[in-house]
């Protein structure tokens, strides 16, 4: 009796949390997200998207159809609360006027360049790559001067997903392509460049769907989103969107640069023969692809930024959203992203924020 009588607060008290821990409809109700804690996406839409950090400000962009638009922040885990400034918008008629897809900026000698995909009707063998270039210190302001189409003249066919990067100091352009105007297979393709909107040389392939995983939904098979990473070594990584958008098993591969390797050169890429970056039904992830990859605020921290589905079956669409996670580097210098976390889970934010 004297121990019932003892445990009775005990129980009140228990119960008491208990209740305050349960909303109205019976559920427990979790406790709020921390302070330093995120969930993704980082915007409710935004496929391909790309992000470059200049000073201590990170400059967004992605796919709008017809303009190009830039959100600028020093948070990423903030960026639904910037503003975009549309920095160029598609004319009415011409080679570049129609679909806009992919933008990139980046800073090179001093001044902004945007690389862009955008064809002259609905019919999608038209799509090219063009060049933008502003000298202002900020890309959301001064004048973008339209550089014209990048290609190569003797293969000028579909060309899209530009980028470029710097290898012991010469600048190159890496791009999705086809070989010919019927053979309509994307292939990655690499040429060095004299100056931001020019090549210097004719265009290499160094990629081509080969695996099954990269030829899901095909015809046709896709290799597409080039994008480059280098380790705090130097050594110098591909990472690329295999299979079709259209489909769940839209993926990430990767590709890696032998040491003194020419990026030119096909042979002296070695391509891993399963992707790295797939889909988590269980996290309802389908097609995460189309990176880019950023240092956190303080720089010590790597992060992928890429689009994906929230649910099976969305395809190519406005569904696939933007999101961020951070990845590490196994013990022989490769980038290990893990598996894409569901929109539920609570991330810390990039450290610096």
């Amino acid at each position: 009796m004297i121990k019932n009588l003892f445990l009775l607060p005990l129980l009140i008290f228990v119960g008491f949390t208990s209740c305050k821990e349960k909303g109205s409809n019976g559920q427990v109700t979790p406790p709020p997200p921390a302070a330093n804690t995120f969930t993704n996406p980082v915007l409710n839409s935004g496929p391909d998207p790309w992000i470059v950090k200049q000073g201590s400000n990170y400059y967004y962009t992605h796919t709008l159809g017809n303009r190009i638009s830039i959100w600028k922040t020093s948070k990423v885990s903030e960026l639904r609360g910037a503003t975009p400034v549309t920095i160029w918008n598609a004319p009415a008629l011409g080679p570049n006027s129609q679909n806009v897809w992919a933008p990139e900026i980046h800073f090179i000698n001093n001044k902004w360049y945007a690389y862009y995909t955008a064809g002259s009707s609905s019919n999608l063998n038209t799509q090219r790559s063009f060049v933008l270039e502003n000298s202002s210190a900020d890309p959301q302001t001064g004048t973008w001067v339209d550089k014209g189409k990048i290609y190569d003249p003797a293969a000028d066919f579909f060309a899209i997903d530009g980028t470029v990067f710097t290898h012991n100091s010469n600048l190159y352009y890496l791009w999705s392509g086809e070989a010919s105007a019927t053979d309509h297979t994307q292939r990655i393709y690499i040429a060095r460049m004299s100056d931001p909107w020019t090549l210097a040389t004719a265009r290499s392939v160094i990629s081509s769907p080969q695996y099954p995983w990269e030829s899901i939904g095909a015809p046709p098979a896709v290799n597409e989103g080039p994008e480059v990473l280098k380790n705090a070594a130097g050594k110098v990584f591909l990472v690329f969107s295999a299979s079709g958008c259209w489909t769940d098993e839209y993926a990430l591969g990767l590709m890696t640069l032998k040491d003194g390797g020419d990026p030119l050169a096909a042979a002296d890429w070695m391509k891993t023969s399963s992707p790295v970056f797939s889909k988590n039904p269980g996290a309802s992830v389908y097609g995460p692809g189309h990176n880019s990859f950023f240092k956190s605020a303080d720089g010590t921290e790597d992060w992928i930024l890429y689009h994906a589905n929230p649910s099976t079956g969305q395809g190519c669409g406005d569904n696939r959203s933007p999101r961020i996670q951070k990845f590490t580097w196994n013990t022989d210098g490769t980038p290990n992203f893990g598996s894409p976390v569901s929109t539920s889970t609570a991330l810390v934010k990039p450290a610096g924020e």
